[in-house]
């Protein structure tokens, strides 16, 4: 029996894309045929009834998937701070291996989207989304990283510490995406398309486009952007040479 694939989905900062990079991923992993469940393991900024990251998610995909949302903060802050502000406990890394555990035993791919970048504090103890990744291979569970960076200035930086912190923790990075490629690309994004998978030592895996949230077809959309080993058909490559740097 083949082991259901998880991968958590972390990002250089906040609004770099990860929500619609998770549902890219997701609609071309339902499209491919596999069964696909999404968990978002804390929410902030949203209010009690109000539609968060696994709703967006739901509505991108447009087809059927697993959604889960394990604790939810009103205000838009690490999970940690706006635990304390609300009197709402926090969220340890037990609980979050405990439901991918449970939705990998009926999918073939699980998807955790964190909140903001990898070392981002959950509690009090100052756990983050690595200290949920590493209680979920605890548990058996082989889960990786997939890291959501932006094209220009400043991203090799970021990326380069993301990567340094996961290794750090024995946690493998399965790639990058580039959660909002330009219309316009400068020089500096040009180059990084290049620069970024050494900065990751992992491969660059897509790059979607700006506003594809908006997308008419959100589905042919993400085949289009995002390489093989995510579902799609996104040639890295192809993609440098005509984005190559004069």
């Amino acid at each position: 029996m083949i082991a259901p694939q998880v991968l958590f989905v972390t990002g250089t900062g906040t609004e770099v894309g990860k929500t619609v990079t998770t549902a890219a991923v997701a609609s071309a992993a339902v499209r491919a045929g596999l069964r696909v469940a999404v968990l978002k393991p804390g929410q902030t900024g949203v209010a009690p009834g109000e539609p968060g990251d696994a709703e967006e998610v739901a509505r991108l995909v447009g087809a059927p998937l697993t959604l889960r949302e394990l604790a939810r903060y009103p205000e838009p802050l690490a999970p940690d701070t706006a635990a304390r502000r609300s009197g709402l406990p926090c969220l340890t890394p037990a609980r979050t291996a405990e439901a991918v555990a449970e939705l990998a035993g009926g999918h073939d791919l699980v998807l955790v989207e964190g909140a903001g970048g990898l070392l981002v504090r959950y509690d009090e103890d100052g756990r983050t989304l690595a200290d949920q990744a590493l209680a979920v291979r605890e548990l058996g569970l082989p889960a990786q990283l997939l890291l959501v960076a932006t094209a220009g200035l400043g991203t090799l930086n970021i990326t380069a510490l993301t990567a340094e912190a996961l290794a750090a923790r024995g946690l493998p990075l399965f790639g990058v995406v580039i959660g909002a490629w330009p219309d316009s690309p400068g020089l500096a994004d040009r180059c990084n398309l290049a620069d970024l998978p050494r900065a990751a030592g992992a491969p660059l895996l897509g790059a979607l486009p700006e506003r594809a949230a908006g997308a008419g077809d959100f589905a042919a959309l993400a085949r289009a952007a995002l390489a093989p080993p995510l579902h799609g058909q996104w040639d890295a490559e192809r993609f440098a040479a005509g984005n190559s740097p004069a």
